[in-house]
């Protein structure tokens, strides 16, 4: 009489005849003979082992409860191990990982292990997976679910964070004002810039205002000294002397009774009549 196993291709049988170690056995089917054999089973897929919480003690003397995850699998080329070096790997691996986490918390300071879970997670990954390695098993990954201070830590650490709120609301309001006082004096500024830019073209435009309506000016009288010039030089002695006498006509139309004549007049009206009596 004999058992027939079938195995999958993840599972295996170390298999034991007469109590001797044979080897591994599978997949596929596996002949065991009561009596004459016995065997231990082994799966080779990665399994996932809660590690319960438990309270350690941080570099800085702080109590923190901390639970994680720990994901390992049986190495296929180093089964036998898994069966013949250790009892229950699993148990082991549970008392191994509490002695390791405790070494490696420790070692940190409490605001350290609140704020570097993935440092924490390779350490005790590291650590378990080179202690773990002569069992045939290997540590995949480590995982820390939660870590919680005890009581009065967390009240300290809520007033800290509270008091860290208040004050980069402070800082951010500072800055604010800060900002918005740089933003107005920059407007002021550009303000009087423009102002004075504006004063002074205003200024300059003035300027050559005044100085175009001189040259107007100026280009005025020269014409108008020039056409006097013209003139002045056609006017002979005739016409002077026939304008006196236009204005002596109007005198004598005048109410008065008494006249005064320049010197010059009289001296005038004489070359006028010798002129007259050569002609």
């Amino acid at each position: 009489m004999y058992i027939i196993n079938f195995l999958k291709d993840y599972e295996r049988i170390a298999r034991f005849r007469w109590g001797n170690f044979e080897g591994l056995k599978g997949p596929g089917p596996v002949i065991m003979i009561p009596i004459m054999h016995s065997g231990v089973k082994l799966d080779l897929r990665t399994e996932v082992i809660d590690i319960p919480r438990q309270t350690n003690i941080t570099k800085d003397n702080a109590p923190i409860a901390v639970d994680f995850l720990i994901f390992l699998r049986v190495m296929a080329e180093f089964a036998d191990r898994a069966v013949l070096q250790v009892e229950d790997y699993r148990s082991a691996v549970i008392g191994l990982a509490t002695t390791t986490l405790r070494a490696v918390v420790g070692d940190i300071d409490l605001d350290d292990v609140l704020s570097q879970r993935e440092r924490i997670n390779n350490l005790l990954r590291e650590r378990l997976d080179s202690e773990t390695e002569r069992w045939g098993i290997k540590v995949t990954n480590v995982e820390i679910r939660e870590i919680e201070p005890e009581g009065e830590i967390q009240e300290a650490m809520n007033k800290q964070m509270s008091a860290e709120r208040v004050r980069r609301a402070v800082v951010r309001e500072a800055q604010g004002t800060r900002e918005a006082a740089i933003t107005v004096a920059e407007g002021e500024k550009q303000a009087a810039i423009l102002k004075a830019e504006g004063i002074r073209q205003a200024e300059i435009l003035t300027a050559e205002g005044d100085q175009q309506a001189q040259d107007l000016r100026a280009a005025g009288y020269a014409k108008a000294l020039d056409n006097i010039e013209k003139i002045a030089k056609g006017i002979n002695e005739n016409t002077l002397s026939l304008q006196y006498f236009q204005t002596l006509k109007e005198i004598g139309a005048s109410e008065s009774t008494k006249y005064i004549f320049p010197m010059e007049f009289t001296g005038l009206l004489k070359d006028f009549l010798n002129k007259t009596k050569k002609d």
